[in-house]
């Protein structure tokens, strides 16, 4: 049985926005970071359509995470596909990771003791970048330790010290000091290891963010730029849109049932709409455990019959009432766009975000588990 809500999640456009963003930071590489199951919308579409398109570099949260991307891309993948943990790994998860081949992050000495003797184990070489905190403030080498850090990791038998990272607390606003200080501390760390007889084949400190506010971040010493959330053609709401991507998600659902309702009407728990004339109103089937934010009862939109048609009510946990006394023919079973494209209109989940006054990664995120997630490549789905 079809569910009645489902989120359609184009690849095509998925593709296309990958290879914009290939062509603005060129000839930087480009890490698709596709952690949480690519944001809660299936990483096996997602990798195996990113790795057809030439994705050789992808970035997970967690070990769990780096053993579905890895099953994913399955023999697909070309012998030079890298999967790098971007976090942190526990103890106990070294063994594994190593014996995958995942890239790991060094966060401590003794993490990268761990590596080097899990490795020694295996009887092979594990790959490590160094993590440097250099302002996020959450994980990684303490910029004031860095370069005695490194100096003793280097010294670690059966580790390929293969690259350096870090991460941007404030990239999202373009013209933010501390997010230049970060840049410019962590430049002056990689240059002091490299007079200290490091090199690295992969120095990157880019998200989505810092890709669109802080282009120095793309070029060298930088080698690598790193892209989640505008891979699916949404963006942070306080930054620059430097590149040029496309939404890829629509948000579909039904209408399950239409009613004339008469002046005076409250609709929704709390009544917090009052019906101010005779009104045609449409109860759709989705609410907030579909992913449609609480925030959107009596300000959002959804499109009903090629018409932007405003929520009433509160939206509940199944179900959200609209108005749709301006739209003809409506039926139950009529399909319902909650966001994606509508000829030439649309709703998007930039948006949502910001009536609930968040970001993308929060609403996409969101979409509920009974939300079917449907790849679809030239029209139809996979």
């Amino acid at each position: 049985m079809k569910r009645r809500v489902q989120v359609e999640i184009d690849l095509d456009a998925l593709v296309r926005n990958y290879v914009r963003i290939v062509e603005h930071v060129k000839p930087m590489k480009v890490m698709c970071v596709l952690k949480a199951n690519a944001y809660g919308l299936g990483v096996r579409d997602y990798a195996r359509a990113l790795a057809e398109a030439g994705c050789t570099h992808f970035g997970v949260a967690e070990p769990f995470e780096a053993r579905e991307l890895a099953a994913a891309l399955g023999k697909g993948a070309s012998g030079g596909t890298s999967i790098q943990i971007l976090s942190a790994v526990l103890p106990d998860e070294i063994d594994d990771m190593v014996r995958l081949g995942v890239a790991l992050p060094v966060t401590d000495l003794a993490e990268a003791k761990l590596i080097s003797a899990a490795a020694a184990k295996a009887k092979r070489s594990a790959r490590v970048h160094f993590k440097l905190d250099t302002g996020m403030g959450r994980l990684g080498i303490l910029a004031k330790d860095a370069l005695d850090t490194m100096r003793e990791v280097k010294a670690l038998p059966n580790l390929d010290i293969e690259g350096v990272f870090s991460h941007c607390p404030m990239a999202y606003e373009p013209k933010d000091p501390f997010t230049r200080g970060q840049i410019r501390l962590f430049k002056s760390i990689v240059a002091a290891a490299e007079k200290d007889g490091m090199s690295f084949r992969e120095v990157h400190m880019a998200a989505s963010d810092a890709i669109n506010n802080f282009p120095e971040t793309a070029r060298p010493p930088f080698t690598m730029v790193r892209t989640g959330i505008n891979l699916h053609g949404s963006f942070d709401p306080y930054g620059r849109k430097a590149l040029k991507v496309e939404p890829v998600l629509t948000l579909k659902t039904r209408v399950a049932q239409v009613r004339e309702l008469p002046a005076g009407t409250t609709l929704g728990y709390g009544r917090t709409w009052c019906l101010n004339a005779p009104s045609k109103v449409a109860t759709i089937s989705a609410g907030y455990a579909d992913g449609l934010p609480l925030a959107l009862s009596n300000r959002g939109f959804v499109f009903i019959g090629g018409k932007r048609c405003k929520i009433v009510g509160r939206i509940s946990m199944d179900y959200t009432t609209v108005d749709v006394t301006h739209v003809s023919g409506v039926k139950a079973g009529d399909e319902v766009i909650c966001f994606g494209r509508c000829g030439r209109d649309s709703i998007t989940p930039d948006d949502w975000a910001a009536i609930k006054g968040t970001h993308a990664y929060d609403i996409i995120c969101s979409l509920g588990s009974r939300v079917e997630r449907v790849a679809t490549r030239g029209g139809s789905s996979k």
